[in-house]
């Protein structure tokens, strides 16, 4: 049913610490959560490009380097900075309930 909101809890807010990045699964999608200066950001963990897990790669500020082929995309809203990936990664809500991070799906 369209315009159902869904919030999962996915992780607590001190297993992501300022500048590291996890990566989950909820609801069958999978999901990278980055500290990014203290701000939860989601987008898809799986590169558009051959779904590789982005959470394996490396953060730098608000950008993750796919670590398979260098892909590299914005952490704030999945928009793909560097190829050879063509599409963008989706992006997640999240919002924090005391110490958990919620995903709004």
């Amino acid at each position: 049913m369209a315009g159902i909101v869904m919030e999962q809890k996915i992780a607590a807010a001190e297993d992501i610490p300022v500048g590291k990045m996890l990566g989950v699964e909820t609801a069958g999608k999978p999901i990278l959560i980055a500290n990014v200066d203290g701000q939860y950001l989601a987008i898809g963990n799986r590169c558009t490009h051959m779904g590789c897990r982005l959470s394996q790669g490396i953060l730098m500020g608000s950008r993750v380097q796919c670590p398979c082929h260098g892909s590299t995309f914005d952490v704030r809203t999945g928009v793909l900075l560097k190829g050879p990936a063509r599409q963008p990664e989706p992006s997640y809500q999240l919002r924090i309930d005391g110490n958990q991070i919620m995903v709004v799906l």
